[in-house]
């Protein structure tokens, strides 16, 4: 049986040789073996609320060492979640190669200037955003069409707009502008236009709010990994990356809606919450991230244009998950003197800014129903 080991630096995979007399002991040291923790480090559970920054302490753990694994109904391929202190892994980079000249010179680099101009990549423990809360009605307003219209074979993408508590470092988001796009299973283009965006930015100045992160859903065809299952695809990293360096607030939330498919075969839409870690984010700045993203390349994996030094070992490709940092998520209702007014991005026939004071009487009947944005009534 094959268990899929996820951590906050990556999915590993595990093979249990005899799933039906294993115990949870037998768990442990195999991990201790192919990830290098240490059983004493190891906090091991089913639940993926393990993996938070701050973790409840009701989240259970597999504590028992002799509970048989066959008692957790663990089918193949199934997720077991390990946490451990940073720095836990014993693995370490292989030894340097032989020094030699190096420059026009003959400049000679010492082992000091090695360190220094290595790149660690890392998992950042916090995030910069404590928590974001959407407005109801404009994240079911963002979901619904994207469920109903598109049925969710096609990525959708928008710009969350709202207020940063500046005491509590909490996102407030109230509503999102869907810019022009075209969206695919993989990818979702935005057709920006400078001009339409600020006068979004000024109307969400005379609310006293602004830009604060980026919304986009996942496809449900999109392109799988034969190296396992994953978060955020290499090309999302890129584009959040871009963006959050594009934001200029250390609060910056990216926000994921995707439908996840019941054993029943009903479908639940969940919301996930995150911010691209500042090594992300640094790496997209200083031009380390590769941005060109080929049709053959592993969308688990992002790849770097120089050698960097994560989870112990160089390499020139990273796992997409050292990258994200979770951000606790939830709602709220949205101010009542806030009136909603249609963006013509879902409309080409329509004219930009047409108000939609009366709803129900304005609204185009069918999918082409209006997206979200707000305006006070000035």
């Amino acid at each position: 049986m094959i268990l899929r080991i996820r951590s906050r630096d990556g999915t590993d995979r595990i093979t249990v040789p005899d799933p039906a007399s294993a115990t949870v002991a037998d768990l442990q040291r195999l991990i201790e073996s192919h990830l290098t923790v240490p059983v004493p480090l190891q906090r091991i559970s089913l639940d993926p609320a393990l993996l938070l920054p701050t973790p409840s302490a009701a989240v259970p753990l597999l504590a028992d060492p002799a509970a048989p694994l066959a008692s957790l109904r663990l089918a193949n391929g199934a997720f077991v979640y390990l946490a451990y202190p940073p720095d836990a892994r014993s693995a370490r980079p292989p030894p340097p190669r032989a020094l030699s000249a190096a420059g026009s010179f003959g400049k000679k680099m010492t082992m000091d200037d090695l360190i220094a101009r290595q790149i660690r990549v890392t998992r950042q423990e916090n995030a910069l955003c404590a928590a974001a809360s959407f407005d109801r009605d404009a994240a079911n307003a963002f979901q619904l069409y994207v469920a109903e219209s598109l049925a969710f074979a096609a990525k959708r993408a928008g710009f969350l707009y709202g207020r940063v508590d500046a005491e509590t470092k909490e996102v407030f988001v109230d509503f999102i502008y869907e810019p022009p796009q075209q969206g695919s299973e993989d990818v979702v283009h935005l057709m920006r236009d400078p001009d339409e965006e600020a006068r979004v930015d000024a109307i969400a100045e005379g609310l006293g709010m602004r830009r604060v992160g980026l919304v986009f859903t996942q496809a449900v065809g999109r392109k799988a990994s034969e190296t396992g299952e994953y978060t955020v695809s290499n090309r999302e990293v890129v584009q959040a990356a871009q963006l959050q360096a594009e934001g200029g607030i250390p609060e910056w939330v990216t926000a994921i809606v995707k439908l996840e498919v019941g054993d029943d075969g009903t479908g639940d839409v969940h919301f996930e919450a995150f911010q691209m870690s500042e090594i992300c984010v640094k790496l997209f700045k200083d031009g380390v991230l590769e941005t060109e993203i080929g049709d053959s390349d592993d969308p688990r994996l992002s790849k770097m244009r120089k050698e960097v030094v994560a989870g112990g070992k160089d390499t020139m490709e990273v796992d997409n998950d050292f990258f994200l940092v979770p951000v606790k998520i939830s709602d709220h209702q949205g101010r009542e003197e806030i009136i909603h007014w249609s963006t013509f991005s879902r409309l080409p026939d329509r004219e930009p800014w047409q108000p939609c004071r009366d709803e129900r009487a304005e609204k185009p009947p069918g999918p082409d129903k209006a997206s979200y944005i707000c305006e006070a009534d000035l």
